[in-house]
């Protein structure tokens, strides 16, 4: 198993600096963001550190040669926008990114690309549903061609009112994934778990690993609290972020050790790249680098070093 972290965090450097961060830390892996350049509209989006649209030979020489130097995998290259956003020129860019994204993970011999689905957040998932499959049987069997697994981060994406009801990724629960995996038909495409996201959601972390062990092609590892006295007074239907915050692995209500008890007992041996999402490390890029440090410091005792760094 392999420890690595998300660059969207350190959005400031260029990729070989993220290499040498995560080689002075510890790290073993990074998931790299592959965002199309320009200004994003939310927090950690937007980040390019591999641009794939202007990758060429040279480019992809580069790359080799840095992880060959520093001894710092990809764990995968993410990108994480709505396909299925109401806004017709937004679904167009965010599904022509996605198809880039996995054709450069090919190019680099990266086995997998984290992303989400996507919704209409005005729109229930049955009226999503169509518009769904229509979107992902493509990809999905593009990525396949490819030998590219995509990982779906199953976080809802409703944190703010401009999200609200539905949130903006379908993919937030095992309902929905035993679903989605059942009427897309290809072992190509699974999860980028986030144990995080069912805490806040009221669902159980540990247990949903288990029955879809086969489908986790990648972990997120990020902590949350929970405020019990607020969310008494707010209700469920609150936006979230009313109740809850995002985490530093340890600083939350996670049990790391359970968490991890439970990954080595489904079998599963590749990446866990900690996200860094907690404001209270936000404000510089010195904090962010200390919120890696004290991330790995936690995480270390509980993922064994790979053999191999390659």
């Amino acid at each position: 198993m392999k420890l690595g972290f998300v660059s969207a965090i350190i959005p400031e450097l260029n990729l070989e600096e993220v290499f040498e961060t995560a080689q002075r830390i510890g790290y073993e892996c990074v998931e790299v963001m592959c965002w199309p350049v320009g200004k994003a509209d939310r927090r950690y989006a937007g980040v390019t550190h591999i641009d794939v649209n202007s990758l060429d030979s040279i480019g992809i020489a580069n790359i080799r040669s840095l992880i060959e130097r520093t001894g710092v995998s990809i764990s995968g290259l993410g990108y994480y926008p709505n396909a299925l956003s109401p806004d017709a020129e937004d679904a167009e860019t965010a599904v022509s990114q996605i198809y880039r994204v996995i054709d450069a993970c090919e190019l680099l011999d990266i086995s997998v690309m984290n992303t989400f689905i996507g919704r209409d957040w005005t729109q229930s998932v049955e009226n999503n549903w169509p518009r769904f499959l229509e979107t992902w049987k493509p990809i999905v069997e593009h990525a396949e061609n490819k030998g590219v697994l995509i990982g779906i981060e199953n976080c809802p994406m409703i944190f703010t009112e401009d999200e609200w009801p539905g949130g903006k990724n379908l993919a937030h629960s095992p309902a929905i994934w035993r679903r989605m995996f059942e009427d897309l038909g290809s072992p190509s495409i699974g999860l980028n778990y986030d144990p995080s996201h069912p805490v806040w959601l009221q669902m159980d972390h540990l247990a949903p690993m288990h029955e879809f062990s086969d489908r986790i092609f990648h972990l997120h590892a990020k902590d949350l609290s929970i405020d019990q006295e607020k969310l008494e007074q707010v209700g469920i239907l609150a936006t979230p972020l009313e109740y809850h915050s995002p985490k530093l692995p340890g600083t939350g209500d996670i049990d790391w050790k359970s968490f991890m008890d439970v990954v080595r007992d489904v079998g599963y041996d590749g990446a866990i790249c900690v996200e860094v999402e907690d404001r209270d490390y936000e404000d510089s890029l010195e904090s962010r680098l200390v919120a890696l440090e004290k991330s790995y410091a936690h995480l270390r005792p509980f993922v064994s070093p790979s053999a191999s760094k390659k």
